[in-house]
């Protein structure tokens, strides 16, 4: 592939299109799925593909998520960067409550070491800042256990640049992940210049605003085909800074081989 597809997120250099694990779970991002073997082969064959960045939550199922990435790898491959999240607590599907008790993400932590199988995390997200408890006491917490060995990259996700000068100051911050796309952009032309400057990764959930912006595309005749539309959004994405690594999420394989089909046809103009 070329290298205009490959950049460095918390000290590897990997493909910059990644994958969003959220939805290889039950309805409502709760439970298991029904269909756990062909996701799981759905997953290598991303990894077969070229995909190294795989990105999940012990919030999604919760624990699932996590579970699947570690039948689906383990053991690992030096090539792939592992990331997740803790800071939710979850009391039923499409129910999320942010938690930042130190000892509750203490606990998170060492689960998702268990069901990843791993003793060290590449990269670990504060999923969501309680903003009942100080910013600094949640990051903090983050900072020892990164001194413990047991997490070797911090990460923020949905945050404000307020927030991320804050917790920079505390601990270096690795990766942003924010929601942004082409029809949502929020907030983040400044924080993405912000990533440039200090040589940090944004990634981009919903990159394709859950099919909307495709939908968009269609609606104004950019281009016919859907595999071209991905493409398009991709494209975009990935022209818009080099510090972009978007994560797309799908369960398809339909729709994974046209992800996949952009960064090994290594065109990244349409």
């Amino acid at each position: 592939m070329n290298n205009y597809f490959f950049g460095n997120i918390a000290g590897k250099n990997v493909c910059r299109l990644g994958y969003g694990a959220m939805r290889i779970t039950g309805p409502g991002i709760w439970g298991p799925p029904s269909n756990e073997r062909e996701l799981i082969s759905l997953l290598r064959l991303a990894s077969e593909l070229g995909i190294q960045h795989f990105d999940t939550a012990d919030a999604y199922g919760p624990n699932v998520s996590e579970e699947i990435i570690k039948k689906a790898f383990y053991p690992y491959s030096e090539k792939l960067l592992i990331a997740t999240k803790s800071g939710f607590t979850r009391g039923g599907p499409g129910e999320w409550q942010a938690n930042g008790d130190p000892k509750y993400l203490r606990k998170c932590l060492e689960g998702s070491l268990l069901r990843l199988k791993l003793e060290a995390i590449d990269l670990y997200y504060l999923h969501r800042i309680d903003e009942e408890i100080p910013l600094y006491v949640q990051i903090d917490e983050l900072s020892n256990m990164k001194k413990e060995g047991k997490i070797k990259n911090i990460g923020l996700s949905k945050v404000t640049l307020q927030q991320i000068e804050e917790a920079n100051k505390i601990e270096k911050i690795a990766a942003i992940q924010n929601k942004f796309n082409r029809l949502y952009q929020t907030e983040s032309h400044e924080i993405i210049k912000w990533c440039e400057t200090n040589n940090i990764a944004f990634v981009p959930y919903a990159p394709f605003g859950i099919g909307k912006c495709l939908e968009a595309a269609k609606t104004n005749d950019i281009l016919s085909k859907n595999s071209q539309l991905v493409s398009a959004e991709i494209s975009w994405l990935l022209n818009y800074s080099p510090n972009l690594f978007p994560i797309p999420s799908t369960t398809n394989l339909m729709h994974l081989e046209q992800n996949l089909k952009f960064i090994q046809n290594g065109s990244p103009d349409l």
